[in-house]
């Protein structure tokens, strides 16, 4: 069902001052795991209700127990890394040898979120020891930025600008941040609504805006590059929780609402909202979100075991796919799209990571 929203009231609100942040450096060994998994599992599915949409489905069962792998992200040479939350680590994958290894960090570092630069170089939110992390792939060191302003005690998700500077959410210091890679240095903006809990975010296809989901409450968040000002948009459900968004290349920002069965839109020139209902389960619980190369929007929903994805056209405004991913329990959060071979990349709690091969 597609509901129609008028516009809605903007809040805008100025930034602070940057963040004093100190950088300390590590030798870091380079632990691998090829020699003694050649063969990982691998689950392969090919949904045929969806073979126009859905090439296939492949899924790898990492080497590493109870490690919640998580947030993979596509590196320019196709490497796949990855965060090991519970066991301190960040993992990586070959697609083409089926190999497995990882970095090995401190103890309580509890990584959130990876990225890798073009220049290959691999960033990790140190959500749990507040810091940003730099690895260095060829030798296996690190380098953190420790995260001073208590805004960004918590870095928690990553997205790369177009000068290649990173900007970050922290969910428990209810900051947003714009960290140069260069200086090392984070500009720490407060979100004004209390317990706001910034979350997900993703930039503007030019890569020069971030959008921000507010989980703590029913609201979005933009910050103007140029400004830095942080401008908050409500969204009309007062019980909407969003933890995850994207933005398609006609500048709309979609988002899955956590708290309910809704996929929405808004749209930054006039303020307006529409939202979908989910037509598969009424109970959805939306939280990754993601726009691959033909601007659809995909899914996950965590309330469903195995979960599901769900597929939505933008420009046809209805929803296109169900498909279930077998080894998934508990949650898939956060997803990567390989422009290179359509593919969109994603973490179980379950300890798999997996790969979606669109048409």
């Amino acid at each position: 069902m597609l509901r129609t929203i008028s516009i809605l009231l903007l809040l805008v609100f100025s930034a602070v001052a940057i963040a004093s942040v100190q950088s300390d450096q590590a030798d870091k060994k380079h632990a691998s795991v090829t020699d003694e998994v050649n063969h990982p599992e691998v689950v392969t599915d090919q949904p045929e209700a969806y073979s126009d949409i859905i090439v296939s489905i492949e899924e790898w069962d990492v080497p590493f127990d109870e490690t919640r792998s998580r947030d993979p992200y596509v590196a320019p040479d196709g490497t796949v890394y990855f965060a090991g939350q519970r066991l301190h680590y960040i993992g990586y994958f070959n697609p083409e040898t089926e190999e497995f290894g990882y970095f090995d960090l401190e103890d309580g570092a509890g990584p959130h979120t990876v990225v890798v630069a073009d220049d290959g170089i691999v960033w990790y939110a140190g959500n749990r020891a507040r810091h940003i992390g730099k690895i260095d792939p060829a030798s296996g060191e690190i380098t953190k930025y420790m995260m001073d302003d208590d805004y960004a005690r918590d870095p928690h998700t990553f997205a790369f600008n177009n000068d290649g500077n990173i900007w970050f959410t922290a969910q428990g210091g209810n900051g947003v941040g714009l960290f140069d890679i260069e200086s090392g240095e984070a500009h720490v903006i407060p979100v004004p609504t209390d317990n706001a809990r910034p979350y997900g975010i993703r930039m503007t296809p030019d890569g020069e805006r971030p959008w921000i989901a507010l989980l703590g409450t029913n609201k979005l968040a933009t910050v103007d590059p140029a400004t830095l000002e942080l401008t908050e948009i409500e969204l009309p459900r007062e019980e909407t929780r969003v933890r995850r968004l994207d933005v398609t290349t006609d500048g709309m920002v979609w988002y899955g609402d956590f708290n309910s069965n809704h996929i929405g839109r808004y749209n930054p020139e006039n303020g307006e909202v529409d939202e979908w209902e989910v037509p598969y389960n009424e109970g959805a619980r939306l939280y990754a979100v993601l726009k691959d190369h033909k601007d659809r929007i995909w899914l996950s929903d965590s309330a469903q075991t195995p979960v599901r994805f769900y597929g939505f056209d933008t420009r046809a405004e209805e929803f296109v796919a169900e498909v279930e991913i077998p080894s998934a329990e508990g949650s898939i959060r956060h997803v990567d799209f390989d422009e290179r071979t359509n593919s969109l990349w994603f973490g179980t709690d379950t300890g798999y990571i997996g790969r979606m091969v669109l048409n």
